[in-house]
């Protein structure tokens, strides 16, 4: 349990690099999170977030996948390749068009 809990004091001491090196943006964090933009950068500065806060934000920044097994992510590659030797494949400029039909939908879902 110790251990645990320095690596949530490391987390907490140094969560502005940690924010600043994500591959996210600051500006989706925070709308993900639904913490307000000011309260957001005072506590990030002052290293202040909360324990709940600092779960909501890793939920954001963790992989999709994160909940999934080693076992699962392997069976998944397995099928992957399957499709992919059986010819069960989409073009990729058709994966672009459905990508970015559903971000426009996503977008005219949230207007």
């Amino acid at each position: 349990m110790i251990a645990e809990i320095e690596k949530y004091i490391e987390i907490q001491n140094n969560i502005d690099q940690i924010l600043k090196d994500s591959p996210f943006k600051i500006s989706y964090i925070i709308e993900k999170t639904g913490i307000k933009k000011p309260t957001f950068f005072k506590k990030m500065k002052e290293k202040r977030f909360t324990s709940e806060e600092l779960l909501s934000i890793a939920k954001v920044m963790e992989p999709v996948y994160r909940n999934e097994t080693k076992e699962e992510i392997l069976e998944s590659l397995k099928r992957a390749e399957e499709n992919i030797e059986n010819g069960r494949t989409v073009p990729f400029r058709e994966f672009l068009a459905e990508k970015r039909k559903n971000l426009i939908q996503s977008k005219n879902d949230k207007s």
